[in-house]
């Protein structure tokens, strides 16, 4: 069976063989076709000559093509200075394959308009509408609202929301000059980049939903991120069961501290039992130093550090800038939000909500 065609992604290729009985494709990982190309054999004996140990493990090729009688995967990986190219016959490939007909765990999606709820023509009242959306994406983005919070919390009440008032106080200002709320020592309140987090993860139920309110956008930068958190760990398990595995069962400790406040709570980052369903919590800047046994120290980083690394991936995140009138609502136990650094007089209300 010949190689019909390739898919490259960030952590394997895909080979699509030609039609035929069975599975049409399969999946490798760059660091197994690394480890087995006969470049590394000796050219009497034919065997290894070099231990994957040698390998550097994050290594990707320059090229990878299909041969030009479609007998054999090609692969650039332009680390050597005389023959670079690796060629896997497609039999040997179906022969040793180990992910034959895989169907992966998709990435989180970035397509800003699958958030977007249009004012015009709604099958709904708004408030229901975007709850509607938050069910099926995790979070919404309306556009041309207009200023008026209070009309949107009033929205959201009558659909069984109501307002959970938090140590910032009920409705909080983010911006730098900000002489409304309370406990405003934390980095939502300057102009600094803010990466992804939920919020709240250090209260035993954090609030479910949060809304952003645009009522005046910054004069350079300050856009927004989310991501679906969810679909990040289905993703995760996929690739990386044992990953999956430590972020899901070993507790850390999440610890707020401010001048008026301070909380602290333990538990893993990805709870899939929790009342009410999937719950994430993840906050980089209010980790406590971790106290995981020495000998699961090193696993733990790598397995947060994978997952940090997709939900970071720029092609994993909804990102958009909200202008004046504009807002977005997230699921907080679902979604990780963001913002970019920005200058200007940037101001944003915030206002938690939960089911009644």
């Amino acid at each position: 069976m010949s190689i019909h065609r390739l898919e490259s992604h960030a952590d394997f290729l895909r080979v699509h063989f030609q039609p035929g009985s069975g599975p049409r494709h399969a999946d490798f990982h760059w660091f197994w076709l690394r480890h087995n190309s006969e470049l590394d054999r000796h050219p009497q004996t034919h065997e290894r000559i070099v231990c994957s140990s040698e390998l550097p493990f994050e290594l990707r090729p320059r090229n990878v093509r299909v041969s030009s009688d479609a007998a054999a995967l090609e692969v650039d990986w332009g680390d050597r200075a005389d023959e670079q190219v690796s060629r896997y016959d497609s039999q040997w490939l179906q022969t040793h394959a180990y992910a034959m007909g895989r169907s992966p765990a998709p990435v989180p999606p970035s397509e800003v308009s699958a958030l977007a709820v249009g004012l015009r023509n709604l099958d709904a009242p708004l408030g229901r509408a975007v709850l509607q959306r938050l069910q099926d994406t995790g979070a919404a983005v309306v556009r041309g609202f207009g200023p008026d919070t209070e009309a949107l919390i009033e929205a959201f009440g009558r659909e069984g929301l109501s307002v959970i008032t938090t140590h910032f106080g009920r409705i909080e200002d983010l911006r730098t000059d900000n002489t409304t709320n309370r406990n405003t020592d934390q980095l939502g309140y300057t102009d600094s980049a803010v990466q992804l987090h939920t919020d709240q993860p250090f209260l035993e139920r954090p609030p479910r939903y949060q809304l952003l309110h645009c009522q005046r956008p910054a004069e350079v930068g300050g856009e927004n991120s989310v991501v679906d958190g969810l679909a990040a760990a289905l993703h995760l398990a996929d690739v990386d069961s044992n990953a999956f595995d430590l972020l899901r069962t070993v507790p850390v400790t999440f610890h707020r501290k401010q001048r008026d406040f301070e909380k602290v709570l333990t538990a893993p980052l990805l709870d899939f039992a929790a009342p009410g369903g999937f719950r994430i919590r993840y906050s980089y800047f209010t980790l406590a130093p971790h106290r995981v046994p020495f000998a699961e120290m090193e696993a733990w980083y790598r397995a947060y550090n994978r997952f940090a690394k997709l939900v970071r991936d720029a092609h994993h995140q909804y990102r958009f800038r909200l202008g004046e009138g504009d807002f977005l609502v997230y699921d907080n136990w679902r979604m990780l939000h963001a913002r970019t650094a920005f200058s200007g007089a940037r101001w944003l209300r915030g206002v938690y909500f939960d089911a009644e």
